[in-house]
Order: structure tokens, then sequence, then C-alpha cells
């Protein structure tokens, strides 16, 4: 038998990048090791967009769109929705009656979170308690472990707290998921800060070449290099990073040393980086267009996931 793990997503909107390298790279690897199950967190979007439910659906279709393209398959993985199974909100009912509120409250993100969102109203119960939800999620399935980045394992400690105080009082009903840490490669959005479709500075999986040509065009670079002839460090430059990820070794190194010596300019350097990025995301793209082309074959996938 293999370990079961278990991770989600919350639909807020396609997929870029950071996600891909974050996350979804990673559990395409996990599949072929492990019982792997992937769900659609709904409900967790609605702890801070619960003013707009009318964009959930769509944003459900991008995300399965975006993991079939990347290729997590549904022979290896099973792929399903949060709010189709019911006993996920039935399980959250239950552990919010043991779950002392202290623990949400210093919870490492809920603060940062309300910082960074101060435009929405986050003082509300569901948003207070939604590691809760995240509990009830991991450990209805018995996972052996939940794979997250280093800045995630708190959420995870806390569902194994929850677990272990509910076996404390009830017996050993759920064991205590295992934190998997991943790593994940260094990659900001297009202005050097972190990719987030809320900075406007992501590139997306579904992004078609021309667009993702265009984006290129406007990385920020090494902030001391004001011309072409003047050496540039690319060990601060942001093209430099996406190109140790996407270009071939020899253009990598070419590239590092024909920046240091002024031999090559940051709109060429663009270019070639634009051009190889694209040709990963073409075979991601050629899979995308077959499930588009199919809307009928993902819903199978879903209802077969929640089945």
């Amino acid at each position: 038998m293999k370990k079961r793990i278990l991770s989600g997503m919350r639909p807020t909107g396609p997929l870029h990048l950071g996600n891909y390298h974050g996350a979804l790279a990673n559990w395409v690897r996990l599949q072929d090791e492990y019982d792997c199950f992937y769900f659609v967190a709904d409900w967790h979007a609605l702890t801070s967009d619960y003013e707009k439910p009318d964009a959930v659906p769509g944003y459900i279709n991008d995300i399965l769109l975006d993991w079939l393209s990347v290729g997590l398959d549904p022979e290896k993985s099973t792929l399903f929705i949060q709010s189709r199974v019911k006993e996920h909100a039935e399980l959250f009912l239950i552990l919010s009656m043991i779950t002392p509120v202290p623990w949400l409250e210093r919870n490492p993100t809920y603060k940062d979170q309300i910082d960074q969102l101060s435009n929405k109203d986050l003082s509300t119960f569901g948003f207070l308690g939604y590691p809760v939800l995240q509990a009830a999620d991991i450990i209805m399935y018995k996972p052996w472990g939940v794979p997250v980045g280093v800045d995630q394992a708190p959420h995870v400690e806390i569902t194994r707290e929850i677990a272990r105080r509910f076996n404390y009082f009830y017996g050993p009903v759920f064991p205590e998921p295992e934190i998997v840490l991943t790593q994940t490669p260094k990659l900001l959005g297009t202005d050097r800060r972190k990719m987030s479709k809320s900075y406007g500075n992501a590139i997306f999986l579904s992004d078609s070449a021309e667009t993702v040509a265009s984006k290129a065009a406007t990385m920020v670079t090494d902030p001391q290099r004001m011309r072409k002839s003047d050496p540039g460090n690319p060990d601060v430059c942001n093209v430099y990073d996406f190109h140790k990820l996407y270009s071939p070794p020899e253009l990598t190194e070419e590239m590092n040393r024909r920046c240091r010596t002024a031999d090559v300019g940051c709109v060429e350097c663009k270019k070639l980086m634009a051009k190889h990025l694209n040709a990963f995301l073409d075979p991601i793209r050629e899979r995308r267009r077959y499930y588009e082309e199919r809307p009928e074959r993902v819903r199978e996938i879903i209802t077969a996931g929640t089945d």
C-alpha cells in the first residue's frame, strides 16, 4: 500500500509560475510514489472573498484545467472539489467545538493576512476559524503527510494539534499527519516582488506565447545597470533567475558571462529567456487545449474523484 498524501488549493483565479514551482510540480512528482488526494478548496475561497462568490465556479474550472495541463493524472491521483463532499463541513463543525480560540489567534498568517488585505473586512468567524476547516480537510482522509513549503508548515502543525486534542478526548481516531517539506526555487514576479495575481506581476500557466513575451519585456533587471554598455550583475537580476529555470545550462552560463562584460543587453537577454520559457509552457498549453475542447471529460474526472 502506498502512503497517502493530501493537499489543496483555493480557487481565486488562474494559476501562475509561482504556483507551479511552489506546489504543482511537486504534486506531479508525488503522484508516482504516493496515494494522492488533491482538492479544490472552494469553501476556503469564501473566507476572504465571501462578498463575490459568483466568480468561484469559473475559478474552479480554471484551476482544474491548470492541474490537468501540468500533468496531474486522474488515473494516479484523486481530484475533487471540497464543497461536493459535505463531510468536510460536518467534521469542521465537530472540530470547532474542541479547538481553543487562542490557537487560532496565534496562527502566524492570521494577522499578516488581515494587514495585507486591509481593503477587506476579515473580522469574521470563518476567517478566524479557517485552520479548523483546513484540519477537517486533512484528517478526514487520514493521510500520512501533507506536502507544504516552509512558510505553510505552521498550518499543518495546528492540524496536528487539533487531531491530538480530538484523540485525547475520544480515542485514537485520526493519525497526526506528517509535515512533508518541499523545496521551491526562487521565483519572483516581473517586478521582483512575490509573484501574485493581486500584484499584477504574474506569468500565468494559461498565458499565450505573445503574452509571455510581452510580460518578459517588462521584467525588472539589475537596477544598477542603466545602459547596455554598463556591466551587469546577474545575481540580482530576475531575468537571470528565470534563465536558470528554463534555459539550457550552456545558455544560462553564457548570459551570466556576457551580462557581466556588457556583451549583451537586457532586451536581447529577455527575448532569449522568453523563448525558452515558452518552450517549457508549450506542452502545458497543448494539454490545456485538449481539455478545453472536452469539458465533458473534465466533469467526468471531477465526478469520479468526488465519488
